[in-house]
């Protein structure tokens, strides 16, 4: 029977203890042949033979675990939408179908994103609702297709702007004979006539703007209103006004020049369409990060396939295919090194500048560039596998998720158009029957004016086009928000807890001084905890245990090996017993170790972790190892305390070697000789004065303490962003990246502030401007398109922050 593979949605995955209890769960199903759970895109993929087990087996067991199984996810991009009042729409709309349990329209990227039940709803069915809306639901497109469509987009733009420009010029040059300090230019008499100008203003009206019309009939028949209502009433009731004084003109004998405000309805339609120009130019730039990041990948790849060296696409490379990569070329997807030695530039993927030396056994990144040596790679991730592929994946879901501060502009979108048109109506009342009665012109002019600067588009773009251009921007350095709510949290983060081991020091410790007590050898001694810790996979253990066979000692064989977190570890050596741990480990075994404390405190006070050794239940020495401080850290927590944040560091040693490490990075709160389970709580108790607290691990063993924390952040440069128990991935094994996303996350929230003030005060000013009658209905609509791109183009000013790499 040949396997299958299928993908499941799941909801619930707080971190990577998650991850693993799903993926062990569905591996115990008959039949099931591979289970990869990946955390960042909460999903996992399973292998499995049709003929023994099914989907719905799998689907029981991820529920019977405590987690929900969303039966699909899928995403559209939509075509049509004008203003946050269109996205509203959609969203509600999708929201409330049956078997919908979640939808998220993305304005700025013009994409929705559906968690639904496929036994009650289908996609079919979704764009049947949005069609009915108006709009249209199109298979989410990605990579180069997706470019592409934003250049047919902004093409179609373009001509639109040319052919309405072009025939809006000579009605414009009428707009000089309104104007007596312009009397001086010269006005042709046939520009003049009223029928000339109804014949320019006409196709601009109906067929530039026919998108308003249908987008306002749309609108209108579904029971709400959007930004095409407004364009559409304004402009009309400037055309449809001065058709009616031309009529009257012809009536009258066709004598002089009447008043007519053809020009305000075309000017006002061709000033919008360029604001939509600029607008969906400006919003391809913001997501520049991810075209970046697709660009990177190798176009092709050399392997080996049955001893005959190939040159493929680098789509058809399969794993486990042998790669060969020279000098100064890119490594085409994510492998291992089976031969050779190399320098690989990652700074793409990480941020980080100087080249890593790789060897055999060594991991390495598609799109990374081997810089100087020959390299025979194994390829273990490819296509949507990969690293880069999961970068690209997180970025696109963090810019198309939704920040908290955009639910109010979303709720005032909502109800937005209403009450402009409501203002509308008033004001031409209040100046028809009172300002000046009976002057059906004077009332038009303020009314068409408030209907078209009162455009929500700016509103509905200021807060996706900055979690877009700031979180893409933060990629680019190897900083990767999943979402963006965490980068609107993470700005308003004051305490910072740092695990010590792989964060503030280098994770590689090494073997530094053993003492032995009265009766033992030290060849003996370092032969037996060599052998013990050689069953660890602690960091600390294989310092150990590379510390012994350096010395050329010969490891034995272990049976009943124990590992006991925050203790030691416990194994049998020959017929001997032997503890390696902490003070609390020989306490509990009722182990003296009053002789050995002097020594402890002496190796501890130099910054060092030393373990106490038993054998056969008598103590037989002390082992220690130094676990050395990045080059980085100081200066990192510098950073950290100079943007007002409190540092914590937070770690499984015991104090006297904690402060140590501590004083050397000048942090001035220890939580030490903390188990790997109490982490968590040592959180909850912070939180629990008032602290927002980010929590830095390497994002599997703190993965409790990590989603107990306001906002989690790995730090590490591992291939598998998947894995990653965090909110926030920082690429780089760098603190620095610590102060640098708070930076990022406090200037986008800064620059979304900014974009809403823009939105709001052109409203707030703008519309009782018009309602007094000092804004002409021109010069409305060039506010009303200048909004939008001044918001954007604000946005804009994220990519261009510099970081420290």
């Amino acid at each position: 029977m040949s396997q299958k593979e299928v993908t499941l949605q799941i909801s619930g995955m707080t971190c990577a203890a998650c991850a693993t209890k799903i993926e062990k769960g569905l591996k115990k199903i008959e039949g099931v042949e591979e289970a990869n759970v990946n955390l960042a895109l909460e999903r996992t993929k399973i292998t499995y033979d049709p003929g023994k087990t099914d989907v719905k087996k799998f689907k029981e067991k991820v529920e019977s675990l405590g987690y929900k199984v969303v039966n699909d996810k899928v995403e559209f991009d939509i075509s049509g939408m004008t203003c946050a009042a269109c996205a509203t729409k959609i969203e509600k709309r999708i929201s409330k179908m049956d078997g919908v349990t979640k939808a998220n329209v993305n304005f700025a990227l013009e994409t929705i994103a559906v968690e639904y039940d496929e036994k009650q709803v289908q996609t079919s069915d979704m764009i049947t609702a949005v069609k009915k809306l108006g709009y249209d639901l199109i298979p989410k497109q990605d990579g180069k297709e997706k470019i592409d469509h934003k250049e047919q987009e902004i093409k179609k733009q373009y001509r639109k702007f040319i052919f309405s420009a072009i025939l809006t010029f000579p009605l414009l040059w009428t707009m000089v004979a309104h104007f007596e300090f312009l009397s001086f230019i010269y006005m042709p008499e046939i520009l003049m006539n009223p029928w000339v100008q109804l014949a320019l203003a006409t196709p601009v009206q109906f067929i530039v703007g026919a998108s308003f019309y249908k987008g306002a009939y749309n609108s209108l028949r579904n029971k709400s209103a959007n930004m095409d209502v407004l364009v559409a009433l304004g402009t009309s009731a400037a055309y449809f006004y001065s058709l009616y004084l031309t009529f009257e003109w012809m009536n009258a004998g066709s004598i002089g020049h009447p008043e007519l405000y053809f020009e305000a309805a075309a000017v006002i339609i061709t000033l919008i369409v360029l604001g939509k120009l600029f607008e969906v130019r400006a919003k391809g730039k913001t997501s520049q990060a991810i075209q970046k990041l697709l660009g990177l990948q190798a176009k092709t790849a050399r392997v080996l396939r049955e001893g005959v060296e190939k040159e493929i696409p680098v789509e058809e490379v399969v794993t486990g295919d042998t790669i060969l990569v020279r000098p100064g070329e890119k490594i085409p997807v994510d492998g291992e090194i089976m031969e050779g030695r190399s320098a690989i530039d990652e700074s793409m993927i990480t941020g980080e500048s100087i080249p890593v030396d790789k060897v055999v056994g060594d991991a390495v990144i598609g799109a990374t560039i081997n810089k100087n040596g020959s390299l025979t790679i194994k390829a273990t991730k490819v296509g949507k596998d990969s690293a880069l592929a999961q970068i690209v994946k997180v970025v696109e879901e963090a810019q198309g998720s939704k920040a908290d501060i955009q639910r109010l502009a979303d709720k005032i979108s909502g109800v937005f158009v209403p009450i402009v048109v409501a203002i509308a109506v008033v004001t031409f009342f209040i100046w028809y029957f009172f300002v000046s009665p009976g002057d059906f012109r004077s009332a038009l002019i303020p009314t068409i004016s408030i209907l078209v600067i009162a455009c929500p588009c700016a509103l509905g773009l200021a807060t996706p086009t900055s979690i877009m251009a700031g979180s893409g921007r933060a990629a680019e350095m190897g900083l990767l928000f999943k979402g963006g709510e965490h980068l609107e949290n993470t700005q308003s983060i004051d305490t910072v807890v740092l695990d010590k081991t792989g964060t503030v020091t280098k994770g590689e410790p090494t073997l530094t001084d053993i003492f032995v007590t009265d009766g033992f050898k030290e060849e003996e001694v370092l032969q037996l905890i060599g052998t013990a810790e050689n069953q660890s996979e602690h960091p600390l253990a294989q310092a150990i245990v590379n510390g012994v066979k350096e010395k050329g000692i010969t490891l034995l064989e272990t049976t009943d090996f124990e590992a006991l977190p925050g203790y030691g570890i416990r194994a049998k050596v020959n017929t001997q017993d032997v503890l390696v741990g902490t003070r609390k480990l020989m306490r509990k075994h009722n182990i003296s170790i009053l002789d050995s404390e002097a020594s402890m405190e002496k190796l501890e006070g130099d910054g060092k972790t030393a373990m106490l050794i038993a054998v056969d239940n008598k103590l037989a020495g002390i082992v220690a190892v130094a676990d050395t401080v990045k080059e980085t850290s100081k200066e990192a927590i510098s950073r950290m305390l100079d943007l007002g944040l409190e540092v914590i560091m937070l770690t499984g040693d015991n104090q006297r070697t904690a402060e140590a490490i501590a004083r050397q990075v000048n942090v001035s709160k220890v939580i030490a000789e903390v188990i790997p389970e109490q982490k968590s709580e040592e959180i909850k108790k912070l939180q629990e004065q008032g602290k927002k607290v980010a929590m830095v691990g390497d994002g599997i063993n703190d993965a409790p303490a990590l989603a107990m924390a306001n906002i989690g952040m790995a730090v590490g440069t591992g291939t598998d962003i998947a894995i990653e128990a965090a909110d926030i991935t920082l690429m780089r094994g760098d603190l620095n990246s610590v102060a640098d996303a708070m930076i990022m996350s406090r200037k986008t929230m800064r620059n979304i502030k900014q974009n809403l003030f823009f939105a709001f005060i052109y409203n707030t000013i703008g519309i009782p401007i018009a309602a007094i009658g000092l804004l002409a209905p021109w010069v409305a609509g060039a506010a009303m398109a200048f909004s939008s791109v001044s918001v954007v183009l604000n946005a804009l000013r994220l990519q261009r922050i510099k970081l420290k790499a």
